[in-house]
């Protein structure tokens, strides 16, 4: 377990009841928002990290991407359109994320 899961386990446990109001708004937002589909609320979600930079995020965004059906190649379609907006820096960030998430060398 890595620093950032320790530390969302020990807010569940000090703010349960915030927690679960946290979740379940961002359920119903990710959810009955809009006409949106799943693959592309995961992908709009990675580049919103990405341009962020929340790196906890954007790992946890990616993996969630790849379970919705996202290929590696739309996920980093949705990083590489960081770059005009948020700033090249960012977009090479997350895109070294991305290589680790998937496994690169």
């Amino acid at each position: 377990m890595d620093v950032m899961e320790r530390n969302l386990h020990y807010f569940i446990d000090k703010h349960n009841d915030i927690y679960e109001a946290y979740e379940n708004y961002g359920n119903m937002l990710h959810e009955k928002g809009g006409p949106l589909n799943e693959k592309t609320r995961w992908l709009i979600k990675v580049a919103i990290s990405a341009c962020c930079q929340y790196q906890y995020a954007l790992r946890t965004h990616i993996k969630k991407a790849v379970r919705a059906g996202c290929t590696r190649e739309e996920i980093e379609h949705a990083i590489l359109l960081v770059a005009p907006s948020g700033g090249f820096p960012k977009m090479m960030e997350a895109t070294l994320i991305l290589r680790d998430e998937m496994g690169d060398k």
